[in-house]
């Protein structure tokens, strides 16, 4: 899939307030800091489209992206540590929440997580919520390029054992490098083949 065109749409901080064209959409989420709107930025040629910050929790609506006219990308609040409040934590849990759960547009939820750190209680938590509300999803391990291919190897692995004690099945899984455009044309690949 070649991206021509990729505009933002709208910030939202209720489902409600989402766009209600009925294109489909594939969102993408992790914990705070794990380089989301980097990873967005390279998979649209865009380095200005999401907002990178060196501050964890810098997203903090739902943000539309309208892709080729045809589907949206869709930034998601991070979970977990992020400089805020306990209270708009909470906020941001039941804005993630609402969106995973109910947002008949999602075909594919992208699930971000850190290469560089051993399985964290939660992502597996949140891997079990989706797992558990039939969510459709996919992992991206980010920041490749921080180590040496035989460490992310060993750290994915530990990864897949860690989620075959509880799942019958892994989901897709992918690897990237928003520095180094690694892992650009698998993830845009796969989306074209789920639209």
């Amino acid at each position: 899939m070649i991206i021509q065109s990729a505009t933002f749409v709208t910030s939202s901080t209720k489902i409600e307030q989402c766009p209600n064209k009925q294109l489909p959409e594939f969102a993408f989420i992790g914990r705070s800091n794990v380089g989301k709107s980097s990873l967005i930025n390279m998979l649209t040629n865009n380095h200005k489209l999401a907002k990178t910050s060196g501050t964890p929790g810098k997203t903090q609506t739902i943000n539309h992206f309208l892709i080729n006219n045809s589907w949206y990308l869709v930034d998601l609040p991070g979970y977990g540590f992020a400089k805020v409040s306990k209270q708009n934590r909470g906020e941001f849990a039941k804005i993630i929440q609402d969106y995973v759960l109910n947002r008949q547009e999602l075909v594919c939820l992208f699930v971000l997580i850190d290469s560089r750190l051993e399985p964290q209680t939660i992502d597996l938590e949140f891997l079990k919520l989706l797992g558990k509300n039939s969510i459709p999803f996919s992992i991206i391990f980010t920041k490749t390029d921080k180590l040496k291919p035989g460490a992310i190897e060993r750290n994915i692995e530990t990864y897949k054992k860690t989620l075959l004690i509880e799942w019958e099945e892994l989901p897709p899984i992918f690897q990237s490098s928003s520095s180094r455009k690694h892992g650009k044309e698998e993830i845009l690949q796969f989306l074209e083949n789920l639209l």
